[in-house]
């Protein structure tokens, strides 16, 4: 998989893509060629694909030998400002306030196999992988860069992240050091980001590249709603099928970039990584300090070829596998039921009601703890609130596993309320300016998690609860963006406030380390005030995420959409609730809502008190039938049926195994003989197999794939007795299995 041709080129392959660099003349890394795999190179291939004509008149006199030469248009693995390449670098450094042109020549290579999972901090791993190292040293400066390439088998993704170690005997500042670079001979792609707010997040854009610089970013301390890391460059005339994709993500939760630079000559330069803008760090003599992984991906299969490489990537490298096996829980949370107004008698009644229905997990939300009884309060006051729970809280998880339920339990524990004990005792905690004027969001403040002190007690407080109360599943909440950042704790060990984002969110990894290290079998929900960290850095820890505070079937269609680019299936948290919804104040049907919410790791969050007779048998029948299918629609193969449209109203998609797919069709709005332009071709059938459509027609694979799946029959006005869908928000499901019957 991993070549290394004249000690001068490095090539990465594996039938399915191939990622080649090589030597410059002045010994740094050009980069040659992403893209299919090129099978055995040749001289004569290796001499076509280096053939390089300078474009930039001026020129860089390296020594004797190296008179005419410019890296003002070569492409190159991980370039450097200024040496006569004036596009934005991967790479910035400082010592004595003296900003530094680093001359980091090639040394020596090292290969691996294999990686290992280390819950330390999130990367990708896997024993199908080969791994480079290359060495890169300036002498006159006493730098090492490393830069860590690995590719995994059957996939197209390429990991890649830099490590830049300081054998001087001075402190160099770091101001920029990205993860990784990609530079494309072309610039003939629309950018397209995965953007939104809180609410409405992960929603497909798509803008032309020019020349210049498109990117998007987050200075929020976290991924945010506002913006993801993953982003891709996509072929003009794309399709859900055909059409070149490169694409990027980031395993990482805090301050990103992501960007791509077209310079004068059409060439594209993609750089993701943490974001300088708010970043510095101080590397003392021979200390290091490594990037976060980014993952690059190629696909020449569109939009469905490009979600089989990041979904596979994901389930295979990133999720701890033992989530792959194990049914994901069905989950009441009690918190558009009841929000902050319930005791423990209101609360055992609904768990009641849901484990009658089918339910697997009770899910306790906000409002347990301290004096919660609205979000102004309480954060960081971990104790249980005798008034809501006189027996304590173990003994309400004891009367929900009594029911055969497992038991889940919200927390924020980044955050801190004014009127607790742990911000009266420790104010040096608290992330604050020192200057008098500060900002307070949702009335609380952040802890300072670059403190590992704060990220000890935190994990004290909820280990002892997780243990007392017998806790199966965590919702992990973070409400709160980060204002005036400022680390007490950075000042007092002489450490630059720049560091802190970085650090911050590296104390958010190791909480999650400590917990997961205490109670390996404990699922952790992720949440950000809904989407506000939906990244692989959260899905090392956390095989699910709470995708949006918007629980709207029909804005789900949006979201769902968006993130599937990037992320699978097994990724979302989908809740059924009340109607009308309290985000938008829609009203749905509760088929409607089931129908989308069934497509992942399904759960409800209503007043099941509420609900009539017919619509608890409802529920409880549709319960049935998703626990059968339940491993089909939560880890089944993707498809999207219908392209891509930002004024879409009809949407249809699948998820398929060997023997089974289950088929999603939905319309927002009805619309007078409203037809789609080509019935539903289907993938991953076999064209010589019969397969029967919801226990009722039977047709071959070879039509299904290559004449379609007809749409529903819609309600207009001479058709009352055959329409099968009507209305607004429409929604409908197609069972296709396989029969024993071959043709």
């Amino acid at each position: 998989m991993i070549d290394v041709i004249d000690n001068k080129y490095f090539y990465l392959h594996n039938g399915a893509v191939a990622y080649l660099f090589g030597l410059l003349p002045n010994q740094q890394l050009g980069h040659l060629y992403y893209g299919e795999d090129l099978g055995e190179l040749s001289a004569d291939d290796l001499a076509y694909l280096t053939l390089h004509k300078n474009k930039a008149s001026g020129t860089v006199k390296y020594s004797k030998k190296i008179k005419n030469f410019t890296l003002a248009d070569h492409m190159q693995e991980y370039p450097t400002y200024g040496t006569s390449d004036f596009r934005e670098s991967a790479i910035s450094l400082e010592a004595n306030d003296t900003y530094l042109y680093p001359d980091f020549k090639y040394d020596h290579f090292k290969i691996t196999t294999g990686k290992s999972r280390k819950i330390t901090v999130p990367a990708s791993y896997g024993n199908d992988s080969e791994n480079l190292t290359i060495y890169l040293k300036d002498t006159e400066r006493q730098l090492e860069l490393e830069l860590s390439y690995s590719i995994f088998e059957e996939s197209t993704a390429i990991v890649c992240k830099a490590k830049i170690v300081n054998y001087s005997q001075f402190e160099v500042e770091i101001k920029n050091l990205q993860s990784s670079v990609l530079d494309l001979p072309t610039a003939n792609y629309n950018f397209l980001q995965l953007s939104g707010a809180w609410t409405k997040e992960r929603h497909i854009i798509t803008r032309p590249l020019t020349q210049g610089i498109t990117k998007i970013e987050s200075l929020r301390g976290a991924s945010s709603h506002q913006e993801n890391p993953f982003i891709a460059l996509v072929d003009k005339n794309v399709t859900n099928d055909t059409g070149n994709i490169y694409a990027s993500n980031l395993i990482y939760s805090g301050n990103f970039i992501s960007q791509v630079e077209v310079d004068e000559w059409g060439q594209s330069r993609l750089m993701t990584g943490i974001n300088p803008a708010t970043f510095k760090w101080k590397l003392a003599p021979n200390q290091d300090f490594s990037t976060p992984e980014a993952v690059l991906f190629y696909t020449n299969d569109g939009f469905n070829g490009l979600m089989a490489q990041t979904h596979d990537f994901v389930t295979k490298h990133i999720i701890d596998q033992k989530w792959q096996k194990r049914d994901r829980p069905i989950v009441i949370n009690n918190w558009e039921a009841t929000y902050f107004d319930f005791n423990e008698e209101k609360l055992l009644k609904l768990a009641t009601q849901a484990k009658q229905l089918g339910i697997e997990c009770f899910v306790l939300d906000d409002g347990w703890f301290g004096k919660r009884d609205s979000d102004n309060s309480s954060l960081g006051n971990w104790t249980v609130d005798r008034k809501k729970f006189p027996q304590g809280l173990d003994h309400f998880s004891a009367q929900v596993h009594k029911l055969g339920m497992k038991f889940g339990l919200w927390f924020e524990p980044e955050m801190v309320s004014a009127d607790t004990e742990l911000y009266q005792e420790h104010p040096d905690w608290v992330v604050r300016h020192p200057y008098k004027r500060y900002s307070v969001g949702r009335r609380q403040y952040v802890l300072d998690f670059a403190n590992p002190a704060v990220v000890d007690n935190i994990y004290q407080h909820m280990a002892k609860i997780i243990e007392n109360a017998q806790v199966d599943y965590i919702k992990w909440d973070m409400n709160r963006n980060i204002t005036e950042a400022y680390s007490p704790y950075l000042h007092s060990i002489n450490h630059p406030q720049g560091e802190f984002f970085h650090r911050y969110i590296q104390g958010v990894y190791h909480l999650y380390a400590k917990l997961l290290t205490s109670f390996p079998d404990l699922l952790i929900e992720g949440c950000a005030s809904g989407g506000g960290r939906f990244d692989l850095g959260i899905l090392y820890y956390s095989p699910q995420i709470w995708p949006s505070d918007d629980s709207d079937a029909a804005e789900r269609l949006d979201i769902m959409s968006g993130t599937l680019l990037a992320y699978p299936l097994s990724t979302f948290s989908n809740h059924v609730s009340a109607v009308p919804n309290d985000q938008v104040k829609r009203i749905t049907s509760l088929k409607f809502r089931q129908n989308v919410a069934c497509f992942g790791p399904l759960g409800y969050e209503l007043d099941l008190g509420k609900l009539s007779t017919e619509e608890k048998n409802q529920i409880k029948n549709w319960i049935r039938w998703y626990k059968e299918n339940r491993k089909l629609l939560v880890n089944g193969t993707f498809d999207q049926l219908l392209k891509f449209d930002p004024s879409q109203n009809t949407y249809a998609w699948s998820v398929s195994n060997s023997n089974k797919q289950i088929v999603g069709f939905y319309r927002k709005l009805a619309r007078p003989n409203e037809t789609l332009d080509q019935y539903l071709p289907l993938k991953h059938l076999n064209d010589h197999q019969k397969y029967q459509i919801n226990s009722d027609q039977m047709v071959s694979g070879r039509v299904l794939q290559k004449f379609g799946l007809r749409e529903p029959y819609q309600f207009n006005a001479s058709n009352p007795d055959t329409a099968q869908i009507s209305g607004d928000f429409q929604s409908y499901l197609y069972q296709i299995k396989t029969i024993d019957r071959k043709i």
